[in-house]
């Protein structure tokens, strides 16, 4: 009751009340209270969440099967007073489908041609084939065995690949954008209202138990109604959304494994962050919707594909201690060209130095955002 309320009192208006809150569920000693976040996986009994009502109409029965996904009348989607343009969807997706997804951030994405942290130090010869060089390890892993290359990835980037130094892209740096995450971020667009909408970049964020998000902003596209996708797998974070100032005090919120938060409007020019992973509990070390296996054969010409059991058998035992998290959005506007120039996509406070998952970066020393060195 106590931490509950130091949890309040830490969140009112005041000198850098984000930063505040932010260390504070950081902490490991003593450990955060909770109390305080919003679980949208249960019966929701908080005046700032609303349900939300999406386009049923946006794709048929069927094509959210293809994809994955529950029919969009079944999904459980929240607002929250005060932050226009954001959309909370509690796990949409079908027994089994997260197994999918899981594994293409895992054995997919990171091939070549996109580009990851490691190729930042590493060779394109000694980066080729993460997934293949990383398996038999993860298989007969101990507590000390050093990290393999699947645990030291940080991000990765699809389509457009985001500049971490200048903060844009460029026409110059792309790469096809992949088919099926480009369809299911269509999906889920069209029934939030964003018909039209083209996934052209992705970043991939990979978290370790130790891991953080630090305090940002994503000054994106020229048009900030077009959304910013998140999906979520993986072990739960606490997700911070503050306001248009550091003095704002943020509304923290829990991200399970398949959760999806849709960002447009006004949201998008919001502060945010991810200070913490929570620990898994001993009784069930992985979230009970990735224990659950497809209850039907996926269609034949379906998004989604059964994992065999060695692919899953990797993909858990990695997610043990970890969460991925796939960022999705449209880079150019209407009409729009690399010709002129556009602004900053990955906006940053003045305290973080960068828009990355804590130690990626190998240059960046841990500071008061959770950003640390890539050891």
């Amino acid at each position: 009751m106590m931490l509950g309320k130091m949890a309040a009192s830490v969140a009112e208006h005041g000198e850098d009340a984000f930063r505040k809150l932010f260390r504070f569920y950081k902490r490991r000693n003593p450990p955060p209270d909770f109390s305080q976040v919003i679980d949208f996986s249960k019966k929701v009994e908080n005046a700032q969440v609303f349900a939300t009502e999406l386009d049923h109409n946006s794709f048929s029965e069927e094509d959210a099967c293809r994809a994955g996904l529950w029919p969009v009348k079944d999904w459980r989607a929240f607002g929250l007073h005060g932050y226009p343009g954001f959309i909370f969807i509690s796990n949409p997706f079908l027994p089994g489908s997260q197994r999918y997804w899981v594994k293409q951030c895992l054995k997919t994405y990171p091939q070549k041609p996109n580009v990851c942290n490691l190729d930042m130090h590493m060779s394109p010869a000694e980066t080729e084939n993460i997934w293949e060089k990383s398996i038999d390890s993860i298989r007969k892993k101990g507590k000390r065995e050093p990290r393999t290359l699947l645990e030291k990835l940080r991000w990765v980037t699809l389509g457009y690949h985001y500049n971490w130094d200048t903060k844009t892209y460029s026409a110059d740096h792309h790469t096809p954008f992949p088919v099926d995450l480009h369809s299911l971020s269509q999906r889920v667009a069209s029934a939030c209202g964003f018909p039209g909408f083209l996934a052209e970049a992705g970043i991939l964020n990979y978290y370790r138990s130790d891991s953080s998000l630090g305090i940002h902003v994503d000054e994106s596209e020229l048009d900030h109604t077009w959304p910013l996708l998140s999906f979520s797998f993986g072990q739960t974070a606490v997700f911070l959304l503050g306001g248009t100032k550091r003095q704002d005090p943020p509304t923290a919120m829990f991200m399970r494994s398949g959760d999806i938060m849709v960002m447009s409007g006004s949201s998008r020019l919001l502060y945010h962050a991810v200070p913490c992973i929570l620990p898994a509990p001993a009784s069930d070390p992985l979230p009970s919707c990735l224990d659950q296996r497809q209850e039907k054969d996926p269609l034949s010409d379906g998004l989604v594909h059964d994992l065999s059991e060695e692919e899953w058998e990797v993909c858990s035992k990695y997610l043990l201690t970890s969460r991925v998290n796939m960022t999705v959005r449209q880079v150019l506007g209407p009409g729009q060209t690399f010709s002129s120039t556009l602004p900053r996509v990955g906006g940053v406070d003045e305290s973080s130095g960068c828009h990355e998952v804590s130690g990626q970066n190998p240059k960046k020393r841990k500071s008061e955002s959770g950003y640390d060195h890539d050891s």
